[in-house]
């Protein structure tokens, strides 16, 4: 209950810096509409014993009669109002909180997070928390103090007439508001229980219609494998969803009953003392009018309180996510990162993904001089990319250090090391964006500058295509998307080979930063391609500090220095010709792929 209480603080805190006057708006109408039907009940009785009683005054009753009409005014307009200001409070809130949310996760500056199953399971509940869940808490709390409103006046006028009657109500109000709230707990948990079947039935779904999918789904006739688990796992879920509400209905039938019986126990007793002459006509009528009214007010008040509880559930995760600590610990006071001057180096690197994983990276020692060019080669699942993200620091090693002129990153500051560094990663971003978009993302602060963005798809060797396309470099890079609601132009999809010049111009874009990383930058390109692209890169990083990956051992013959990395660890170090002298593995890989050039059969 505390927790549930700072919860709802925490969002209605939230609400007021979002919609201060919406909120307040919103407040008053809640008031009017809460005092409402007290009021007319109240006033019912008053008019009523007035002409039964055939002794007060025309102008009491006048009053009383005009009282009814205002009451009746309010309770045929504040509605509409009420559900007005409810829905734009909820879309104010519901951006605020998305705003937060998608903040938060920028905290999140590594990727260990990202790849924790039990993380996305509770980003997943946190964006359905995100874009009404806030919204939802903040009108259940409304709610919830409008119905505790009328509730309140409802016993007023009850015990005025019969504390007993209203005593009794009370007690039928215990139960049931316990028996919701343990409902909507059993409800959290079930969805929290469900959630990974839920993102696997989502996952088999988008593979039924996902485009880059559909070529080997159709050629190898999986359409029916996948909706068979799709079902398989919608069927876990309901699972689930039907266990809860099968309690649920036994719940509520057995609340039903209670809730009949409160109500025929009242009307037996005003039935026997308005025959004994105890109760009034209006005492009567207001009974009648205040027990069904209370009944109601008390259904609606323990469905709020669980919706209300249900959505503070659901907000937890969206709290949880929004206070989470970074992923890479940060230093108080981050030292500036100054421009490399003397290179970069790895000392005594050890690196697994977790702690009951290999490890990835044993022991690893390598130095990345200022102004030279270092590649990286081995086989598959050797550790190469790993060493990438350990050197833009989206992991930290567990044993040993990277150091940045002697520094070593953990103390510097992450946004300006990232900043210094530009890269083309093996799995580049398709972004189903504009073509200059796309280019563009590489340099934010240049993406408004149509020249720069052309320069680098020149440098691409894209510009020519791009200009052909059917709005040049305003046409959008997908199907799914226009660039205005109506567009009857499509959108244009690029080849693998067009995609990698265009995130290749993305780097160019970036340009003149301290480190420079290609990891397989023309693997996707057509003999010619490649090596006009690799002409272009030894242009680029010339004279500049630079990592390259590739496993066409060709395109790293003329960097400075080749390292060979072999099962995390490294085997072999020195130039193409030192390393060819050597025999080693980096001779049996040049070799090996040096004869399938050759027209004599290799032994």
């Amino acid at each position: 209950m505390r927790q549930s209480l700072h919860d709802a603080g925490h969002a209605l805190r939230l609400g007021v810096r979002a919609a201060p006057a919406l909120l307040a708006g919103d407040a008053v109408v809640t008031l009017l509409s809460a005092a409402g039907p007290v009021a007319t009940v109240w006033l019912l009785k008053i008019a009523l014993d007035e002409i039964s009683s055939g002794g007060g005054t025309a102008q009491r009753l006048v009053l009383t009669i005009g009282g009814l009409i205002v009451a009746g005014l309010f309770a045929a307009t504040l509605p509409s109002l009420g559900t007005f200001l409810e829905h734009e409070v909820g879309r104010t809130v519901g951006r605020r909180a998305q705003s937060d949310l998608y903040r938060a996760t920028a905290r999140l500056t590594g990727l260990a997070r990202l790849e924790d199953p039990e993380f996305h399971d509770r980003l997943r509940m946190a964006q359905t928390a995100g874009r009404s869940g806030p919204g939802q808490v903040v009108r259940g709390v409304i709610g919830t103090a409008q119905l505790a409103v009328t509730l309140a006046g409802m016993v007023a006028v009850l015990a005025a007439i019969s504390p007993a009657i209203a005593g009794l109500t009370l007690l039928g109000l215990v139960p049931a508001l316990l028996a919701e709230v343990r409902l909507s707990r059993a409800q959290a948990a079930m969805m929290w229980s469900i959630s990974p079947h839920e993102r696997r039935e989502f996952f088999y779904a988008e593979l039924q219609t996902s485009l880059p999918a559909a070529k080997e789904v159709r050629l190898l006739g999986l359409s029916e494998l996948f909706r068979l688990r799709m079902l398989d796992e919608l069927a876990t879920a309901d699972g689930g969803r039907r266990r809860l509400d099968a309690r649920t209905l036994r719940v509520q039938f057995a609340l039903g009953l209670l809730s009949a019986g409160v109500l025929g126990a009242a009307l037996a007793w005003a039935a026997r003392a308005a025959s004994h002459g105890a109760l009034s006509v209006g005492d009567v009528s207001a009974l009648v009018a205040a027990i069904a009214a209370l009944q109601a007010t008390l259904a609606g008040l323990v469905t709020r309180v669980a919706l209300t509880h249900h959505a503070l559930l659901l907000y937890r995760h969206f709290r949880t996510v929004l206070e989470a600590e970074p992923d890479l610990p940060q230093p108080v006071h981050p030292a500036p990162v100054p421009k490399l001057r003397e290179g970069i180096e790895l000392r005594d690197v050890w690196f697994r993904y977790a702690p009951d994983q290999d490890w990835v990276l044993r022991g690893v020692t390598l130095v990345i001089p200022h102004g030279r060019a270092v590649g990286l080669v081995g086989l598959n699942g050797a550790g190469k990319s790993t060493v990438v993200k350990l050197l833009c620091r989206f992991y930290d090693p567990e044993r040993g250090a990277i150091r940045w002129d002697g520094q070593d990153l953990r103390e510097l500051s992450l946004e300006q090391l990232r900043d210094r560094i530009g890269a083309l990663f093996q799995d580049y971003m398709e972004y189903e964006l504009t073509a200059a978009e796309n280019i563009g993302l590489g340099d934010v602060a240049a993406m408004a500058d149509p020249a720069k963005v052309r320069a680098a798809a020149a440098r691409a060797g894209i510009d020519a295509t791009v200009r052909a396309l059917p709005r040049g470099y305003d046409t959008m890079l997908s199907k799914m998307f226009t660039d205005t609601p109506g567009d009857e132009s499509p959108g244009v999809l690029l080849s693998g080979g067009q995609w990698q010049r265009l995130a290749l111009a993305r780097t160019y874009l970036r340009d003149r930063r301290d480190l420079l990383i290609l990891d397989e930058p023309s693997a996707g390109l057509d003999a010619e391609a490649e090596h006009t692209i690799h002409q272009g890169l030894r242009t680029h990083r010339a004279g500049a500090t630079s990592l390259l990956i590739s496993h066409r051992l060709g395109a790293l013959r003329d960097a400075d220095t080749i390292v060979v990395l072999s099962a995390g660890r490294i085997t072999e170090e020195g130039t193409h010709d030192q390393l060819l002298a050597l025999g080693g593995e980096y001779a049996r890989l040049f070799h090996l792929q040096a004869a399938g050039y050759r027209s004599e059969p290799v032994a």
